[in-house]
């Protein structure tokens, strides 16, 4: 979770501008002022770009605060290393 969080950190710098070290699993969006819905479409492209992935609405309406998202990435990142495996 540590590696995932480390790289969402990154995104909400990407995205936000705003000190990485700040965003923790706790973080929400009211905590972060430009997290609003054009925010949250700003940050999912971050996001995307950081890992690789593409998300859908489902994944994007899930992404609710920082703990949340690291729990989307994580289910992803897996369906990916399954896939490869295959």
């Amino acid at each position: 979770m540590e590696e995932v969080l480390t790289k969402v950190q990154s995104a909400f710098h990407s995205a936000f501008n705003i000190d990485p070290n700040t965003v923790t699993l706790e973080t929400t969006p009211d905590q972060v002022p430009a997290w609003d819905s054009m925010g949250h479409v700003t940050l999912a492209s971050s996001i995307e770009q950081a890992f690789g992935l593409s998300f859908d609405v489902d994944d994007l309406m899930e992404m609710e605060n920082v703990q949340e998202i690291c729990r989307v990435v994580k289910a992803k990142l897996a369906k990916v290393q399954d896939a490869k495996k295959s």
